[in-house]
């Protein structure tokens, strides 16, 4: 069978070849009727478009690199999925890597990277105790964006949550409530994340005059039997909690679990002294199917991809753009459990 080229479709379109370059390059001013025209008759034709040898022949990729470490990680998994769905919007295609924890992998990954001539590199950061990004990342020679839920200090274009907002707007959510003895649970004590987030607790009990106590901020491993430990301790020597903050899915797990095992409910209302206000910081579908259903404060997962995949196409348009930080707001979803 004969190889369709490009001259083909033009003579089938009845126009030039480079009219047909144009639509396919999506470049110049074509009118739409000539680009239904040029497109119908590659239809017709069965011409593929070989993207890969047109960036040869132009020395340009539409290729980007994307390194998750991480596919336990519901948020990372979230975004990567934004930054896929809006980089094949704009005719990208991902290459990804998973070198997990291992820093040698990691260097195999960014020299196949290169190697496979992508554009740029998007890396989702899910190491939550470290301050710094691994010594690869940091020498990588593309142009590279970071998202990361807890390296607010790092010098790098980095689309990051704002965790002190987020744990902030749920506090004084609950405290306009009339909650005054409110737990934050879960996380480890070398957590990022929850260090953030209890900056952002603090600042709204101080806010309304209130005190932190050390012992209503109980640190666990992540896991549900961990969180369901800690909460039910906290709550048998604290029947004063109405409320809880959780930090992570399994703290959500855990906590519900708790609160029912030490004879309360979840629900937001305070004239009924068995209940327990409960409030995570994403959502999560086999939560959702709960009763009540879960109060969140969004992660903002799906813009994060979306700002990511734009970043990372600046930065290849644009040789000189100035270090980016984008740092997005989730929003408090209200429902039943608080």
């Amino acid at each position: 069978m004969k190889r369709v080229s490009i001259v083909d479709v033009a003579k089938e379109a009845e126009v030039s070849v480079s009219t047909v370059s144009l639509v396919l390059r999506q470049k110049g001013k074509i009118s739409p009727a000539t680009i239904a025209r040029v497109q119908q008759a590659m239809t017709t034709l069965g011409y593929v478009h070989n993207v890969a040898a047109a960036n040869l022949r132009a020395s340009t990729s539409n290729l980007i690199g994307l390194i998750i470490r991480d596919f336990s990680d519901s948020f990372a998994i979230k975004v990567m999925a934004s930054i896929v769905q809006e980089l094949e919007r704009r005719q990208y295609m991902v290459f990804l890597g998973q070198p997990q924890n291992d820093d040698d992998a990691l260097e195999r990954c960014l020299l196949s990277f290169k190697q496979q001539g992508v554009a740029g590199v998007i890396y989702l950061n899910s190491d939550v105790t470290a301050s710094a990004l691994p010594e690869a990342i940091r020498r990588c020679p593309l142009p590279l964006v970071v998202v990361s839920q807890s390296l607010s200090e790092e010098k790098c274009d980095l689309v990051m949550r704002d965790n002190r907002q987020a744990a902030n707007l749920a506090t004084r959510y609950l405290i306009e409530r009339g909650h005054r003895n409110i737990a934050y649970i879960g996380g480890g004590e070398s957590d990022r994340i929850r260090q953030q987030r209890l900056q952002g607790f603090r600042s709204a009990l101080t806010q309304y005059g209130m005190i932190f106590r050390e012992e209503l901020a109980p640190a666990c491993d992540e896991s549900t039997r961990a969180a369901g430990l800690v909460t039910r301790k906290l709550l048998e020597k604290n029947n004063a909690v109405t409320a809880l903050l959780c930090h992570s899915p399994n703290a959500m797990l855990g906590g519900i679990s708790a609160v029912h095992q030490v004879g309360r409910t979840l629900g937001k209302d305070l004239f009924l002294t068995s209940q327990v206000a409960l409030l995570g910081f994403e959502d999560m579908l086999h939560v959702n199917l709960t009763s009540p259903s879960l109060t969140y404060v969004s992660s903002a997962s799906e813009e994060t991809g979306c700002q990511a995949a734009g970043l990372i196409l600046r930065k290849i348009n644009e040789a000189d753009l100035t270090p980016q930080r984008i740092i997005l707001s989730g929003q408090l979803v209200i429902r039943e459990s608080a």
